[in-house]
């Protein structure tokens, strides 16, 4: 992960966000902004959360990007505004009261043992055959999950059952840097 993101890019970050979900929204195109700050012009990987009074209305990222972390942003906000499969794309009557947080994550790193997950430190990615699915760092905390109950919901998240994880799984943990608005 870069050096930890000050204020300032923070809320630049959150407001690219939150820009690029409302003009998504409304004109239908995202309207890629720049931004010349070469901290934020680092490839990075990052998630992008929606939430509507405190619940999930979208969330959406990618784990590694040849792009600029500014560009992802606005690229993931988008998408989370209107194509994340468990919800209906974002109208305009959407746009009045949501909160946005960004996760900006660390690379993948394969783990050998479900032991090595710390519960509010990592990030959980699972991949089984050809079912993928994965978790933010701050889920579990939200939820106030153990170790055990975070692999089975990562595997439940995957299409798998809970316990799939046990058995032929691989697992990568990551970490995150949160923020929100």
């Amino acid at each position: 992960m870069t050096d930890t993101l000050n204020s300032k890019d923070k809320t630049i970050l959150l407001q690219l966000a939150r820009e690029a979900i409302t003009g998504t929204v409304q004109t239908g195109k995202l309207k890629m902004q720049q931004v010349e700050n070469p901290k934020l012009a680092t490839p990075q990987g990052c998630f992008v959360t929606i939430k509507k009074q405190g619940a999930l209305r979208g969330c959406i990222g990618n784990f590694s990007s040849d792009k600029p972390l500014y560009q992802l942003v606005q690229e993931m906000a988008a998408s989370a505004a209107t194509r994340d499969p468990r919800f209906y794309p974002m109208k305009e009557a959407d746009l009045v009261e949501f909160e946005l947080e960004i996760s900006v994550l660390s690379p993948l790193s394969k783990i050998s043992s479900p032991e090595e997950v710390e519960v509010g430190k990592h990030g959980l990615y699972l991949e089984k055959n050809f079912s993928r699915g994965v978790l933010l760092p701050q889920v579990a905390v939200e939820h106030n999950w153990d170790r055990e109950t975070f692999l089975n919901q990562t595997a439940l998240k995957a299409g798998l059952k809970k316990e799939d994880w046990k058995e032929g799984a691989d697992l990568y943990v990551f970490s995150a840097e949160v923020f929100g608005e």
